[in-house]
């Protein structure tokens, strides 16, 4: 699985100016949640990119005045009117205790109706998941070989191993429709089919 690793230091001081402070040097507010005490930490915004600006799910490395935190994602805020990245919160590993994470969808195969002119429409990107850290995989992969036209995929149709999926079983993820071109070739051919008669 795909890790980032990231320098960061500890915050010491807290409260608007010294969170402004560290916004006028390109720094990004943190927390880190989920291990033995939540740690405040600041690290540049240039080295968040990787991690933000992706739709890959990600292990964090953090490094912490000499300590390294294995870490996933778990919020970001950004500044309402310049779009900026303004504080991140991030979720501590720990091995025995079950995460809840965001996991994207990699649809796999080509469906029967996408080879009969349909196309495939994505409804879903990613699934939230609850499970122990070493289960956490880049993705979650569903096959969508046997979809026809018409047809779509629920969220109760995926199948994972020791992952309890927390969205609700009944919403679509991915489904089949019909094309304009296809509907149109349909048309065609049912009119001379009713000249006939």
């Amino acid at each position: 699985m795909k890790s980032i690793t990231i320098e960061g230091q500890l915050r010491t001081e807290y409260g608007k100016s010294a969170t402004r402070q560290l916004r006028s040097q390109e720094l990004v507010p943190g927390v880190i949640y989920g291990g033995a005490q939540e740690i405040s930490f600041a690290t540049s915004a240039k080295a968040l990119r990787p991690l933000v600006y992706t739709p890959s799910f990600q292990l964090v490395e953090l490094s912490l005045d000499g300590k390294t935190y294995r870490c996933i994602l778990k919020d970001l805020q950004f500044d309402k009117v310049s779009d900026e990245l303004i504080h991140i919160d991030l979720l501590e590993l720990v091995e025995d205790k079950p995460v809840v994470a965001t996991i994207p969808l990699k649809f796999t195969g080509t469906a029967v109706g996408v080879r009969a002119g349909g196309r495939l429409e994505t409804k879903m990107k990613a699934l939230k998941v609850k499970t122990l850290p070493k289960y956490l995989k880049e993705q979650i992969e569903v096959p969508v070989d046997a979809l026809e036209i018409g047809a779509n995929l629920r969220v109760s149709d995926v199948v994972t191993e020791n992952y309890e999926i927390l969205n609700s079983p009944r919403i679509p993820i991915v489904s089949i429709v019909t094309t304009r071109a296809l509907r149109q070739a349909e048309a065609a051919t049912a009119v001379p089919a009713k000249g006939k008669k």
